[in-house]
């Protein structure tokens, strides 16, 4: 299954030397097979025989979301075409999408990586994974797919949607994991309080490897009741492998950036400084395995920190802390920077609000939360509907430092989503 189950536990040392020399045959392939990198180098007066260290990762030029889109369809590609073996791509909602291609070695060490991660939550062949993520351009539900297969798991590619289907599945086959968003697994939960306590009985769910969207704890631990499950935070991108770029153990204490295949780093956003473990910023990472179109210094626009110190799982790999928000979805409020995982961590926390939610701007701007009800809140006078708003209200501007006006609705009646949940509707007109 796997081919050194031993880098899990390799001492800094000697992994920080299979980073750098990884990284300067990385460099050298670059500037010798992809133009667009070998400008970039000369213009950064870099070449493979300048990194000394790892502390030279910040003499190379950032890669950026631009750039892929700039140097759309094979720009980037390091491999003649007919080398490269799969093509993903990733959403072009702001224009041209970004084209990634993948080797035969490429598409079986995203397999690798995510076998690695379901193994180090503790999963086996015996367990049977219903795969509930969007199969097709997008990266999350195929790697998953074949990670799962390593292990030697039974693997239903159920996609998305469909909730009866998915009911009757898990009923059927036993299912033990699902892989899913966290908007579908709280969509999921509601459509099994629908069902009635009989439709859980026969399921043996045991555990939810939940990701592709940020999610706040709160979320976490309200999957975690609605579907009895142990949930497992997990991190990817697809211009880096898709998902099994970084994972929780068993611990739960953090996510293991795989940093044989990875370089890790967490910057100011703003002054591209390097920040210390511990500290918010944004992740940029360069690969070290990629053969089809590696990448250096992504800027993943995802904001996080690195978890100081070591796991108690004895990995030595270095943990990412939960993804709080992007770079790309921060707004601005009335002069207020605010991430929605900020608000959906408060409303989370509240046990009379449900599982759906939407944040409506408008005008100048002005912001407007509506939520959902929790079911069995429906009886909810209006003298006790204004004061739970009012609280909330409150809360908020504690969380965000600004205060908006909180609509509470009855249960069901927000557009419900199976896939990538839509959270923010910006119709201002600034």
């Amino acid at each position: 299954m796997f081919r050194d189950p031993g880098i899990e536990t390799l001492g800094r040392a000697d992994l920080e030397r299979l980073q750098l020399s990884r990284l300067q045959a990385l460099v050298a392939r670059l500037h010798e097979r992809v133009p667009f990198y070998r400008e970039r180098f000369a213009e950064a007066g870099v070449t493979a025989a300048s990194i000394k260290s790892l502390a030279d990762l910040r003499r190379l030029p950032f890669t950026t979301s631009a750039d892929l889109r700039d140097t759309y369809p094979a720009g980037l590609l390091a491999v003649p075409m007919d080398e490269a073996l799969r093509l993903h791509t990733s959403s072009g909602t702001t224009g041209r999408p970004k084209a990634l291609f993948f080797s035969p070695r490429d598409v079986d060490n995203a397999a690798e990586l995510c076998a690695r991660s379901f193994v180090a939550t503790g999963l086996t062949a015996r367990d049977v994974l219903q795969n509930m993520m969007t199969y097709g351009l997008f990266t999350g539900a195929l790697v998953a797919h074949y990670g799962a297969e390593k292990i030697g798991c039974l693997v239903i590619p159920a996609g998305p949607g469909n909730s009866e289907k998915q009911l009757a599945l898990m009923q059927d086959f036993g299912t033990t994991a699902v892989h899913l968003t966290p908007s579908f697994a709280l969509y999921f939960a509601d459509f099994l309080d629908g069902k009635g306590p009989e439709a859980r009985k026969p399921l043996k769910l045991r555990r939810a490897f939940v990701g592709a969207e940020p999610y706040s704890v709160k979320t976490r631990d309200k999957i975690e009741q609605a579907l009895g499950v142990e949930v497992f935070n997990s991190y990817g991108l697809s211009e880096m492998n898709g998902p099994g770029v970084a994972f929780e153990c068993e611990k739960r204490a953090g996510m293991h950036l795989w940093e044989d295949h990875f370089i890790l780093e967490v910057i100011d956003p703003k002054t591209e400084a390097p920040l210390p473990d511990g500290e918010s910023g944004e992740l940029v990472l360069t690969t070290l395995c990629r053969e089809a179109m590696p990448l250096v210094r992504y800027r993943t626009r995802d904001i996080t920190s690195v978890v100081p110190g070591p796991c108690a799982c004895r990995r030595t790999h270095r943990r990412l802390a939960r993804i709080t928000g992007r770079a790309d979805d921060m707004l601005i409020v009335r002069g207020v920077n605010v991430y929605p995982q900020q608000i959906e961590h408060v409303l989370m926390a509240i046990p009379q609000v449900g599982r759906n939610y939407l944040i409506l701007l408008e005008g100048r701007d002005d912001m407007t939360v509506q939520a959902e009800l929790a079911h069995g809140e429906s009886e909810m006078n209006e003298e006790q509907r204004v004061l739970l708003e009012s609280e909330i209200a409150a809360r908020l501007r504690s969380e965000i430092l600004t205060k908006p006006k909180v609509k509470l609705l009855p249960p069901a009646s927000l557009p419900a989503s199976e896939g990538k949940a839509k959270r923010v509707i910006d119709r201002r007109t600034l």
